[in-house]
């Protein structure tokens, strides 16, 4: 990996983030395209300034929980937990399954707040922090549609479309397919996806926008296993799912998570 000493170590950072087992050096080193002996000094710095420690039985290298601080820490002081959290809730238990906000970044989407409304039985609740897979996410589409095509394609190809085993049957696996996904959303006011993300798993969810520029700022979105969030259950939740996307809306403008 060609770059910046800072780049690097970002690198670094955001493969363990990935891995809460560790990661041994030698993978480390190769993932992120330096040599041994760089990744072992970036670890090493890395662990003196409290952000990874090693594991003395595997000697795999860890995050500790600094930079979660870091991040919980920034959250609070956005407002995001006084102002958008309830709403998060109350979506969540009107619907009682997974309820996620994620932001705009400039081109990437991430989850960073959740409420889960499942109190028994299948519950889906996958990695929170994560950058949202576009072409294959109901969070994704959600955004992807307020572009036009040749944007959001850019943006696809930008992060990659792979064809992972691990997909549900119905992920979009070329652009044809993508495009039609975009259609039905924009249509529809929201996204809408079932076996996608994975078999059994099903989503929707609708945009956030600005609410005097109308500009994208996120996207909210309901998640659940597809046997309890049928196409029925989800057209039953799409009024709701839309109030409250439009509640954060505009709400945004007095969070400064959204500035």
């Amino acid at each position: 990996m060609a770059g910046s000493l800072i780049e690097r170590t970002l690198a670094v950072v955001e493969l363990l983030s990935g891995d809460a087992d560790g990661v041994p050096l030698l993978v480390i080193a190769e993932r992120v395209g330096i040599p041994k002996s760089a990744a072992h000094r970036i670890c090493n710095e890395l662990i003196r300034l409290g952000h990874v420690r090693q594991d003395p039985a595997t000697q795999y290298y860890r995050l500790t929980t600094r930079l979660m601080a870091l991040g919980f820490r920034y959250l609070a002081s956005t407002g995001a937990n006084d102002v958008l959290q309830p709403i998060l809730d109350r979506l969540a238990e009107d619907s009682g399954e997974l309820v996620r906000l994620s932001v705009i970044e400039g081109r990437h989407l991430t989850w960073i707040a959740k409420a889960q409304g499942a109190k028994s039985g299948l519950r889906y609740d996958p990695d929170q922090g994560r950058e949202a897979r576009l072409f294959c996410t109901a969070s994704g589409h959600a955004w992807l549609a307020t572009l036009d095509d040749a944007e959001a394609l850019a943006l696809v190809h930008e992060q990659g479309m792979d064809d992972s085993p691990e997909l549900g049957p119905n992920a979009p696996r070329d652009e044809a397919t993508l495009r039609a996904y975009l259609r039905e959303t924009r249509v529809r006011g929201y996204s809408r996806l079932s076996d996608s993300v994975a078999l059994g798993t099903a989503a929707m969810a609708a945009r956030i926008s600005h609410p005097v520029s109308g500009t994208p700022l996120g996207v909210l979105s309901i998640a659940g296993p597809s046997a309890r969030l049928n196409e029925g259950r989800i057209a039953a939740l799409a009024a709701a799912l839309l109030r409250a996307a439009e509640e954060i809306s505009q709400a945004s403008a007095s969070s400064r998570l959204f500035r």
